[in-house]
């Protein structure tokens, strides 16, 4: 039998410990050390009966990764007709989603952050970000600061010193149509590197316009078929709504709306899930449409977490990661069950999208002297 994952032994750990602290707790705890025991306490405060027990699923061994693509024929594309559902949000606290999380063998996925530098950013801090730039370098944080290191601190126990392939989208050199790596021949070493590297290039980018998903998930496409089909976990982080013209009719798409809704249609043809984080002011009803209703996937691939609406809450900072932990990880057991029923893990379309990153980009210093970050 194989030795047992690391990610299972850390996870089985930390819930050990948090059942432990449960316990023996006597009063309130405010220090982010305790993360997992107010991870559970941040959904139930209110809760004066046993939470519900969400259903179970059923136990997977995940396979060796893979070394190489299947042969097409062996995919069977009726596996991917008529299974769509909405997935549920049906977990109650983050010690619910980890036990989920080992149960279907998660350890093996890989990450992908892109980070969308379009104009929009310039203006949807008005009420959120004191009217400055999203993308505002300063002594505090900025709203895609906050979310990177709050990535970091849920994902490290998992993710220790993993490369990252991490992209950026929106700006005068990609538009959209295409993305920038924030490295010229690398990945970024852990969401710390990631984070020191956007302070790096912020000052050097020229926002643009229009905004559209579709470059950075066909993106990560890319990455899974190079990786031989391995599940990935994609993170959007963002500020608001796909470009929409004036002259869209309304009930009609948009051609960038068409495009990222194609874009997250095909992407469920493979392992990856797409989890959008936005910050700003929106607008996210588009986003919450993604979520929840394009029934011609062939599953639900898609979540929106609000940073915004978390970061703005009037607790402490462990109380806001565990609630951001929760929301973060809530679909994925049921989309990674899904990948596995659908038998697409390992599945590769021979090249069927094949995008190259742009390295990142360089502006004299008359054109980055105007940026207002």
């Amino acid at each position: 039998m194989d030795p047992i994952p690391t990610f299972n032994l850390v996870f089985s750990v930390v819930i050990q410990e948090e059942r432990q602290r449960e316990i023996n707790i006597t009063q309130s705890i405010n220090s982010p050390t305790a993360f997992d025991v107010q991870s559970s306490n941040v959904i139930n405060a209110s809760r004066t009966r046993s939470d519900p027990q969400p259903p179970m699923t059923q136990s997977y061994t995940y396979p060796p990764p893979y070394q190489s693509c299947p042969d097409q024929a062996h995919i069977d594309k009726r596996n991917l007709e008529g299974k769509y559902s909405s997935i549920d949000d049906y977990y109650y606290n983050l010690r619910q989603v980890k036990d989920a999380l080992i149960h279907v063998g998660f350890e093996h996925a890989r990450l992908i952050v892109g980070v969308d530098f379009t104009k929009s950013n310039e203006w949807t801090g008005a009420r959120s970000f004191h009217r400055r730039s999203l993308h505002h370098i300063g002594i505090d944080m900025n709203p895609y600061e906050e979310v990177i290191s709050m990535l970091g601190r849920i994902i490290r126990p998992v993710y220790k010193d993993q490369m990252i392939p991490c992209f950026g989208f929106g700006d005068a050199s990609t538009h959209d149509q295409e993305v920038f790596s924030f490295y010229p021949n690398g990945e970024c070493n852990g969401f710390e590197d990631i984070l020191r590297r956007y302070r790096e290039l912020v000052p050097q980018l020229q926002l643009a316009e229009p905004t559209s998903f579709a470059p950075v998930i066909e993106m990560a496409i890319t990455n899974i078929e190079q990786s031989g089909g391995r599940y990935h976990v994609l993170f959007i982080i963002t500020d608001g709504q796909v470009t929409r013209s004036v002259v869209t009719d309304r009930g009609q798409l948009s051609l960038h709306e068409r495009r990222t809704l194609d874009a997250i249609v095909k992407a469920s043809e493979y392992p990856l899930s797409i989890i959008l984080v936005g910050v700003g002011d929106g607008p996210w009803d588009m986003m919450k449409e993604f979520d929840d209703n394009i029934p011609t996937r062939a599953f639900d691939n898609f979540q929106f977490v609000n940073c915004t609406e978390i970061i703005s809450k009037n607790i402490d900072l462990s109380r806001k990661t565990a609630e951001f932990s929760l929301s973060v990880w809530m679909e994925i057991p049921s989309q990674y069950k899904a990948i596995l029923e659908l038998n697409i893990l390992g599945a590769c379309r021979g090249n069927d999208i094949e995008r190259i990153s742009l390295p990142p980009p360089r502006y004299d210093s008359a054109s980055t002297s105007n940026n207002n970050f």
